[in-house]
């Protein structure tokens, strides 16, 4: 009964210092001593008072008493030095990322399809930036980060529970959720959603000029929640290809900004789905030239500047580390479009807008994993490696074996990202990132383990992206069918697909 009176006497006389901190700030425009503690700090000094109390939580004062506190924090607490300036640049890399679906991939896809197709690609991102957020707000971030088990996460942040701002009824007024002592969990949940829209609208590259939007749709739907988030579990929600997890794989991957999630995952997808689906009409007999190249560079620029957002942004600080990101991220693109415009001066004579686009797609699909573990240095030669592959993949390889990936999404991010990550263990440093406590990371350090963890996490990734994708694809195709009919593909699905056109001249 004595530690239960105390208890609440340290509760009232916390909240007394809240109100008089609160007033302090009101009257000097800043909190005493320049910043206002985190809430969970104040409560934590309440630990031991009273011999019970906080337990493993921190903001609780007494287990199960005040769940509205758990991690959570007061706006004044967010306009400090220790979160602001950290939540700020997360913020703008949300917009960033987004950046990069709409206007940049929808340019840079839309002027490399027929002028009559032009608007279902333009659509197709358009929609998935809408229906993927939905999904993701519903249960997919969820089941990507919620804590479950090394596969798959729970239902603890549906329907955004522990996620959105909340009611306080101890401090009366409202509190935000947090993912770490500087970001809010809303900022973490919307830029990892930026990553589950622009993922999905990669593979729509593969199948462009042929598939039915509504077949679209549904496998964009089933395959985000059966594919990506299982893999962002696995390597960002401490599950079997995290780094260093207990349930790791060989040790699990370095990613930083998503080699396996993102691009691996879609770039194989994309392969399955071109052969799944088959060819466009004429393809291979017909011309089917780029309608504007014009969108596909500007396209291009634009997905290399909502790139650093991607990259830099994955540091999840303004730091050292996003400093670096960021700057290795502009190098790798640098060096992967001088390096595709050069071989095709070498072999023809003449470098093309169209190379040059794809070389800087190439070198930033590459550096993706490693942008956060490499130096600069690193990031020429990865970016260069990466224009040669990817080059080769879109022009030798894809002719060799006659699959129609439209606007090479396989050729690009599936080899590039698969490079990028073998890349990684090669290059990775710990003068960049201390991951392993001041023990060498990469080869270059004299460290071989960790690239036998890239190779087993770029070979599951492979195989469940290509098996899922594979059974999603046909299951959909014995049902609804996945392709246009001819007649609509040869007009065109701008008009079949959607009742539009592009381009109207009167």
């Amino acid at each position: 009964m004595y530690r239960s009176i105390t208890n609440r006497l340290a509760v009232w006389a916390l909240l007394a210092t809240l109100l008089v901190n609160f007033n302090s700030q009101n009257a000097s425009g800043q909190a005493p001593g320049g910043e206002l503690p985190p809430v969970a700090a104040q409560l934590d000094s309440l630990e031991g008072q009273s011999g019970e109390g906080v337990g493993n939580s921190p903001g609780s004062i007494e287990a199960g008493t005040h769940p509205d506190l758990l991690e959570a924090e007061t706006d004044e607490y967010l306009k400090s030095p220790n979160s602001a300036p950290h939540n700020a640049w997360m913020l703008v890399c949300c917009a960033l990322v987004l950046f990069m679906t709409a206007p940049g991939l929808a340019m840079f896809y839309g002027g490399l399809v027929r002028k009559k197709n032009v608007l279902s690609v333009l659509m197709q991102c358009i929609f998935l930036m809408g229906m993927m957020s939905v999904v993701w707000a519903l249960y997919g971030y969820s089941l990507a980060f919620g804590s479950g088990g090394p596969y798959i996460g729970n239902l603890d942040y549906a329907l955004m529970h522990g996620v959105a701002r909340q009611w306080s009824e101890t401090l009366h007024h409202p509190v935000t959720p947090m993912f770490d002592e500087a970001l809010p969990r809303l900022t973490h949940m919307m830029f990892q959603g930026m990553f589950f829209i622009i993922t999905p609208a990669l593979i729509c590259g593969a199948f462009a000029e042929r598939m039915k939007f509504g077949a679209m749709v549904l496998f964009s739907l089933v395959w985000g929640t059966v594919v990506y988030c299982p893999l962002a579990h696995w390597v960002w929600g401490g599950g079997i290809l995290a780094f260093g997890g207990e349930s790791s794989i060989a040790g699990g991957a370095l990613d930083f900004a998503g080699g396996t999630v993102v691009h691996i995952s879609s770039g194989v997808t994309a392969l399955v789905a071109a052969i799944v689906i088959g060819p466009r009409i004429g393809h291979g007999r017909e011309p089917m030239p780029p309608h504007n190249l014009t969108y596909t560079a500007l396209g291009a620029a634009m997905l290399w500047v909502g790139w650093f957002g991607f990259n830099a942004g994955s540091a999840l600080r303004i730091d050292g580390i996003a400093a670096s990101a960021f700057a290795v991220t502009h190098f790798s693109a640098a060096a992967g479009a001088v390096t595709w415009a050069l071989i095709e001066w070498l072999r023809s004579g003449k470098p093309t807008v169209l190379g040059a686009s794809s070389g800087a797609v190439a070198g930033l699909v590459c550096i993706t994993p490693a942008a956060g573990h490499v130096g600069p240095m690193a990031s020429l030669i990865m970016g260069a490696l990466g224009g040669v592959v990817c080059y080769l993949s879109c022009s030798k390889l894809k002719s060799k074996f006659r699959y129609d990936d439209s606007l090479d999404a396989f050729g690009i991010h599936g080899m590039g990202g698969a490079l990028g990550a073998v890349l990684t263990g090669v290059f990775a440093t710990r003068a960049v990132l201390d991951i392993s406590g001041g023990e060498p990371v990469g080869m270059i350090e004299g460290n071989y383990s960790t690239i036998l963890g890239q190779l087993a996490a770029t070979g599951i990734t492979i195989a469940y992206a290509a098996i899922v994708s594979f059974g999603l694809l046909k299951l959909l195709d014995l049902t609804i069918g996945l392709r246009v009919s001819a007649t609509s593909e040869r007009q065109g699905l701008d008009i079949t697909e959607h009742g539009e056109e592009g381009h109207i001249f009167l």
